[in-house]
């Protein structure tokens, strides 16, 4: 039976997020209702992570087993058919049976967009958080680095976050300004609930100027949350791409970043 990994992009504007649950729509059960009006059968996906209601992704990764053997194209443009115009797969490929999309994952991609300006946009709204104070870029980009290497990251979390260690390694932090959007680029191994969303809103209050770029030390070594910034709205998150060891690389140690990422983030290590 072929165990197959799906890229998965949508809009999380209208759903509860990833993961099934009780009480709302989730982007897993949809994909999943697609994949039995495909396959005839009921499958379950095994995903990389989650994300929260509100949340987007352009390449979420998540694998099943079938008993169907199909063209990898079935698994796109197939299962495309019967899903809704805000999720669509955008790449599948055959892996091994034992392909674990959480356990294998070496480095996740999150992007948190803010648009910087005092008129709201219509077309943008649903992917960015409005800030109409003008944010002191350089002073969020000297703050941004304090957030990488390992730290404890108890005072980025939600209230109810249930993590059972709150250590987290962040391998590189990225603040750029592009056509009016300040743009928070954050790859790490794995974060906690809200952990990239109070980042960038403790960002936001360095960029006000509320603090200085020092006080993420501060927060790093006192854990406390009352003290670091709101949560960001959802709607500015996207997960931008999870990354796996490079393929017959004979190492799990390589962070497989290609090139232009790695241009995008010149404080990482690729060798970490």
């Amino acid at each position: 039976m072929p165990t197959i990994l799906l890229t998965i992009a949508y809009d999380g504007t209208n759903y509860s997020g990833w993961q099934v649950q009780p009480n709302g729509l989730a982007v897993q059960q949809v994909v999943e209702d697609a994949l039995r009006q495909l396959l005839g059968e009921r499958v379950q996906l095994r995903s990389s992570g989650r994300t929260d209601a509100g949340v987007h992704a352009r390449a979420m990764p998540a694998a099943f087993t079938t008993r169907r053997d199909l063209p990898l194209r079935a698994f796109v443009e197939g299962v495309n058919r019967y899903l809704p115009d805000d999720i669509a797969i955008q790449d599948a490929c055959q892996v091994a049976a034992d392909f674990r999309p959480i356990g294998d994952a070496l480095s996740k991609h999150y992007r948190y967009t803010i648009l910087n300006s005092v008129v709201r946009s219509p077309l943008d709204r649903l992917y960015s958080w409005q800030v109409r104070e003008a944010l002191d870029i350089p002073a969020m980009a000297a703050a941004a680095r304090h957030f990488i290497g390992k730290h404890d990251f108890a005072a980025f979390r939600a209230s109810n976050c249930v993590a059972r260690t709150t250590i987290r390694k962040v391998d590189a932090v990225d603040v750029s300004l592009k056509d009016g959007f300040v743009i928070i680029d954050v790859v790490g191994e794995g974060f906690l609930k809200y952990m990239v969303r109070v980042m960038a809103g403790t960002l936001v209050d360095i960029g006000r100027g509320r603090f200085e770029p020092d006080h993420v030390c501060r927060l790093l070594e006192n854990r406390d949350r009352k003290k670091a910034g709101v949560t960001a709205p959802a709607c500015g998150l996207c997960l931008m791409k999870v990354y796996y060891p490079e393929p017959d690389s004979g190492t799990e140690q390589l962070i497989f970043l290609p090139a232009d990422v790695l241009a995008a983030f010149p404080a990482s290590d690729p060798s970490r």
